[in-house]
C-alpha cells in the first residue's frame, strides 16, 4: 500500500516551537507588567522550562494537519465546481471554513 504524502514532522515541530516561543514571550511581557511590585515566586521556574513534543505526537499532528488540509481543499473544490469555476478561490475557502472548523 502506497503511503500518502504528509507534512514533515520536523516542519510541524519547528512551527510548534515558534508558536510556543511567541506565547512564552507574550506571557512574560504580560506577567512582567502585572507583577512589577510582587516577589518572584516558586511558580516562575515552571515558566522557564522548555516545552517538548515526542515523536509520536509530531507524527499524529502531521497526519491531522494533512487530513484537515485535504478536507478543506475537497470542500472548497465542491463549492467552486457548483459555481462553475475550475479554480479554488479564497472566497471558496472562506465559505467552507466555519463548518470545517466546527467539524474538526
Amino acid at each position: 500500500m502506497e503511503k500518502e504524502n504528509t507534512f514533515d514532522p520536523d516542519l510541524v515541530h519547528e512551527i510548534f516551537k515558534l508558536v510556543w516561543k511567541r506565547k512564552a514571550t507574550e506571557r512574560g511581557k504580560n506577567e512582567l507588567s502585572e507583577n512589577m511590585d510582587n516577589e518572584v515566586g516558586a511558580s516562575s521556574s515552571r515558566r522557564s522550562r522548555p516545552t517538548f513534543a515526542n515523536a509520536n505526537a509530531l507524527k499524529l499532528s502531521s497526519e491531522f494537519l494533512r487530513i484537515f488540509v485535504a478536507e478543506a481543499i475537497q470542500r472548497a473544490a465542491t463549492i467552486a465546481e457548483a459555481e462553475g469555476s475550475i479554480t479554488i478561490e479564497a472566497t471558496h475557502l472562506e465559505r467552507i471554513l466555519p463548518q470545517l472548523l466546527l467539524d474538526f
